[in-house]
């Protein structure tokens, strides 16, 4: 879900700020911007080199940290 917080890996964590499967997206990554991409997720880390990361489906090792509350 849109803005959830996620450990990705050990050191890296980020916050979902689109979700191409759900349609939602964030004002800063927006559907005009994104939608190309046809699937998955985008997650912004805390990691320079990988600021922005796209996947196509979540991976196992992904752990939920904080879930966006419900609006």
């Amino acid at each position: 879900m849109v803005r959830d917080r996620l450990k990705l890996w050990d050191g890296c964590y980020g916050t979902v700020v689109a979700s191409i499967d759900d349609d939602e997206y964030t004002p800063e990554y927006s559907r005009e911007h994104w939608s190309y991409l046809k699937t998955g997720v985008l997650i912004n880390s805390n990691q320079i080199k990988l600021r922005l990361i796209h996947y196509e489906a979540a991976e196992d090792s992904f752990e939920l940290i904080e879930r966006k509350p419900a609006s």
